[in-house]
């Protein structure tokens, strides 16, 4: 038997690392982080499986025998939930020939049934029935591949691993941040895709700086307050913790993110505020949505969560937005944003769906255009990165993150 491809993997493997390694301190990525399929691998083996997605918010599936189908890469993953209440999340592969057994985008069902040989599945995922199998077939050793799941505060996280990063401090992180802006009691207002022609740490690396927010985003610049002179962010950040403090609320930041350890999932907390008289993250800046959570009146702030690889959060008085970052190929991904609201709340009513999504919408169709800008950019094989600057202080605190799980067997 040849030892050829076992070679070569390991020259591959070995390629990798040496580039990691060569890494530039302070500087971004080389262009074969874009575009190589040996290293797209690595981020899906060492990052995507084995970190916590956030799928969606639990109200999309508020009721026992609620189902939907979701994508992560190449995976198709069914989450529903139970008949007695508890959410599940199932690889959408049939244990018989492999055939997709949900095929229906969404619904409420107490069973699925493959369409191949009618193997029949609870909405638990345990194999109910699988026709003329012989009487000594083990039923109960062929049920759905489940996924690892947690809600908290209202989200729906799941990890591919078959030993989970501790979810434990996220869950605390994300009851002292997102639990205060009432998000367990939200619901989705609205969600949209955006496919991109480039990789997903293009799209990543984007999201996480505001370098180029004032060139790039001028609707977002009117209200939210990222480009200023350092002394003028401390003093709108000061004033926007005393306004928060007045109404008797403590909004949990941290940073459990830069240099985070093996088998700890990584998460950053942190709040900025908004210019003086902008109440939410709207088109001029006025409430959008009924109040939410403990919040009885506006504090002027926002607060964002990066979480894990893929997840990112944003937290305003009166609404949520949920951004994820589904990695497709390695020149392709997509974006999903997921808007929420207090889960009282009429559309038409008390908001209205326009001005809700106005602003996120707006600045996410400016994103697409420049990072797919940039996806073409970096093909140049002349492509060298430049220098990070001291506003991408995210952006840099990503990278060394990545580079550093991709660096872990």
């Amino acid at each position: 038997m040849s030892v050829y491809p076992i070679q070569q993997a390991a020259n591959t493997e070995d390629a990798i690392d040496r580039l990691v390694a060569s890494h530039r301190p302070g500087y971004g990525l080389t262009r074969p982080f874009y575009h190589d399929q040996d290293i797209f691998e690595r981020d899906m083996e060492r990052l995507f499986r084995r970190h916590w997605h956030c799928l969606t918010h639990a109200s999309v599936i508020p009721n026992p025998g609620d189902f939907e189908l979701f994508k992560l890469g190449d995976e198709a993953i069914i989450l529903s939930r139970g008949m007695d209440g508890t959410v599940h999340a199932m690889l959408n592969v049939c244990r018989h020939r492999g055939a997709e057994v949900c095929t229906k985008e969404k619904g409420n069902a107490k069973v699925f049934v493959c369409p191949y040989h009618a193997w029949t599945y609870s909405n638990d995922g345990s194999l109910r029935a699988a026709r003329l199998m012989p009487k000594d077939f083990d039923r109960t050793a062929h049920g759905l591949k489940k996924l690892h799941v947690r809600v908290a505060t209202g989200l729906v996280f799941i990890s591919f691993a078959e030993t989970p990063l501790d979810f434990d401090p996220i869950e605390q992180s994300l009851r002292t941040s997102c639990g205060q802006y009432g998000w367990g009691d939200a619901k989705v207002a609205y969600r949209q895709s955006y496919p991109l022609d480039a990789n997903w740490k293009l799209a990543v690396e984007n999201y996480v700086e505001c370098y180029h927010c004032g060139p790039a985003h001028p609707e977002y610049s009117q209200t939210h307050a990222l480009e200023k002179p350092a002394e003028m962010i401390e003093q709108l950040n000061a004033a926007m913790e005393q306004r928060t403090c007045a109404l008797g609320i403590e909004i949990g930041s941290g940073d459990r993110w830069q240099n985070s350890a093996a088998g700890q999932e990584a998460i950053h907390t942190f709040r900025y505020a908004l210019y003086d008289g902008v109440s939410s993250g709207s088109r001029d800046g006025s409430p959008v949505a009924p109040l939410m959570g403990r919040f009885t009146d506006y504090d002027g702030g926002v607060t964002s969560i990066h979480l894990g690889g893929t997840t990112f959060l944003v937290c305003y008085p009166d609404h949520g937005m949920i951004y994820r970052f589904i990695p497709k190929t390695a020149q392709t991904c997509e974006m999903e944003l997921i808007w929420l609201v207090r889960g009282d709340a009429v559309e038409g009513q008390d908001y209205d769906l326009e001005k809700l999504t106005w602003l996120w919408k707006v600045t996410t169709d400016e994103d697409k255009k420049i990072i797919e800008h940039t996806a073409r950019g970096v093909r140049s094989h002349y492509f060298v990165p430049g220098p990070i600057a001291p506003m991408e202080y995210n952006e840099l605190r990503y990278i060394g993150w990545y580079l550093q799980e991709i660096s872990r067997a």
